[in-house]
Parts: structure tokens; sequence; C-alpha cells
């Protein structure tokens, strides 16, 4: 194939929009923000289901307080009952039970009171843990809408270079002769690279010298010979800067 230098070396430029879209695209695909997200939204996940635990405790926690205020409460009314009999009792048989009886709901209020302190210190513990649970949420939360935002900010950034790049392919395109620029296309499918610059030469999309042998061939090629790249199978573009 033939084409002129001018039209070969218009596909470097062509490589680079490319280089550039592809590697947008790549980059859209793994932004650190993208696993910041979805480490965050686990993370997430996990404390909801600790705290739907912990607040269950802390109401099974009330219900027992309840139960045992019901209980003192109880007592206390029983107390009360058997002081008023007692002070209008004249039979020495009943007071003496009456006393007894009294001796023993006094001790049962007393333990049922420290039952009662236990379960307060209790709700108040795991009333402490939601507390921790949901401001570990509230931080998630925040840390989420802080990632997000820079997510989008990158992707903006991205997709404007990205449409750029893709504008100034479309621009560059017509100024292609059409053959060429189908020879470009079916390497870059294929190989990953459509045109390759030869500096000093260096093969810069195969990163390699070319060997002698490789060198005389590109020498002794005319200046509108269409070559590739024996490494990377690129279109070998040639400029002052080849070294030729």
């Amino acid at each position: 194939m033939k084409a002129a230098p001018a039209d070969q070396a218009l596909l470097l430029e062509l490589q680079e929009l490319d280089t550039r879209i592809q590697r947008a695209t790549q980059q859209l695909a793994k932004l650190p923000e993208q696993q910041e997200l979805k480490a965050i939204a686990e993370g997430r996940d996990v404390l909801r289901m600790e705290l739907a635990q912990r607040n269950g405790a802390v109401e099974d926690a009330q219900t027992e307080l309840k139960r045992t205020e019901t209980d003192v409460a109880t007592v206390d009314a029983r107390i009360a009952r058997d002081t008023q009999r007692l002070q209008s009792s004249t039979s020495v048989k009943d007071i003496q039970g009456l006393e007894q009886e009294l001796a023993a709901l006094a001790k049962r209020k007393s333990d049922l009171e420290d039952i009662e302190l236990a379960v307060m210190e209790t709700v108040e513990e795991r009333t402490a843990e939601v507390e921790k649970t949901r401001a570990g949420l509230a931080d998630l939360e925040q840390r989420a809408a802080t990632t997000q935002a820079a997510l989008e900010k990158a992707q903006a950034t991205l997709h404007g270079d990205q449409e750029a790049a893709v504008t100034a392919r479309a621009g560059l395109e017509p100024r292609i002769p059409a053959d060429l620029l189908a020879l470009y296309e079916k390497q870059r499918a294929r190989y990953g690279s459509g045109a390759s610059l030869l500096q000093r030469g260096v093969s810069l999309a195969a990163g390699v010298a070319l060997n002698a042998s490789d060198m005389n061939t590109v020498r002794a090629a005319a200046p509108d010979d269409v070559l590739l790249c024996p490494e990377s199978q690129a279109i070998l573009v040639r400029t002052d800067e080849s070294g030729i």
C-alpha cells in the first residue's frame, strides 16, 4: 500500500486520540471511588444488621425492666396493705404473721430493686451501643456522600476528555485516505495499536528497537510505502525522528 508521508503522520494523531479514549474508558471502569463506595456499602449493611440486633436487645432489656418495675409495684402494694392491716390488728397471732410477711416482702423488694438496678444498667449499656452504631452509620453516610461527589467529579473529567477526543477523532478521520484508515482500524482492532512512531530506531508501540535487518528494510522502503512494525504489527510511521 502507498500513502503520502503526511497522511501516514496523521495516523499518529489518530492513535493518540484512540489511546486517550481507551485510557478514559479503562479509568472510568476502575475508579478508586467506585471500590470505596462498594466497601462503604458493605460496611453499612453490616452496621444496619448490628443496629437491628442492638435495638432488639434494648427492647428486650426495657421489657425486662418494665416487668421488674411491675413486680416492685406489686410488692409495694402488698407491703402497704399488710402495714395497714398490722396497724389495725389486735390479734397477736395475726400481728406475728403480718410482721413475718412484711419482713419477707422487704427482702423480696430489696432483691427486686437490685435486679431493677442491674437491668437499668443493661438498658443504658445497650442504648449506648445503639447510639455508637448509629454514629458509625452516620459517619459512613457522610463518607459515602463525599466519595460519591468525588466519583462524579472524576467521571465528569474523564467523560469530558473522552468526548473531546471523540470529537477530535471525528474531525481527523476525513483527512485520512480511506484505505489507509481501514488498515489502521484493522491493525488496531487485531493488535491493540494501529500506528506506531519509529523514533531513533525504536517502535514506540512495541517499545523495542528494530534489529539491523528490519532497519535495512525500512531504509530501503520508499517514503510513501506503508510499513508494518514487525513487533507490534501497527503501521510504522517514519518521521525526521526515526533515525533512518
